[in-house]
């Protein structure tokens, strides 16, 4: 029984690390300008651009968002900085961050989180109408099959590299200046 309630516990881990995957503001500006950028979706040559630079620039914010971290100084204020090979920087408190150190997981986060973007941002009503409006309704089924799919394996990767970082852009939790553990 313990066995099967910790694959249980696994899963629902794996799950809650997928929604925790894309940055909420990024996310939130894709949804807001997409309609806007691509003209719902009737897009000209201009609206493709402008429209292909939210998605860059939302990605890129993806990946970017993956290799901040946060904690909670001596006073209690939240300091946000980002991962490098020696711990957070820029390091403005006398707390030694070396433990914050960029990890192979932080690159498989980023890499997951711009794929989950792009399904997002691609698959979204108005970027299909804007990019590929003949698409067929066999096609059709294809692009409404794979968000689960991509969710699938994404949580299943999540589920071996579990984010132990709170950025810039993720879901604030209770945490306190004890630093995220060096695993993955």
């Amino acid at each position: 029984m313990s066995s099967k309630s910790s694959m249980r516990q696994a899963t629902l881990t794996g799950f809650g690390n997928l929604v925790k995957l894309l940055p909420t503001g990024t996310v939130f500006a894709f949804q807001f300008l997409n309609p806007v950028l691509t003209n719902n979706g009737q897009c000209h040559v201009i609206n493709k651009y402008l429209s292909a630079v939210l998605i860059a620039t939302c990605g890129v914010s993806c990946c970017f968002a993956s290799f901040t971290d946060s904690y909670t100084d001596g006073e209690g204020n939240t300091n946000y900085g980002i991962a490098t090979t020696k711990g957070l920087w820029p390091n403005s408190s006398k707390q030694d961050l070396s433990t914050y150190k960029l990890r192979f997981g932080d690159f498989v986060h980023a890499f997951f989180s711009l794929v989950v973007f792009a399904v997002v941002a691609l698959l979204d009503p108005n970027s299909v109408e804007c990019f590929y409006p003949s698409f067929e309704s066999a096609q059709k089924v294809l692009l409404m099959a794979m968000p689960p799919v991509i969710g699938a394996v994404s949580g299943s990767v999540f589920v071996l590299f579990p984010n132990n970082r709170h950025g810039i852009g993720y879901p604030c939790s209770q945490r306190s200046t004890t630093p995220p553990s060096t695993s993955a």
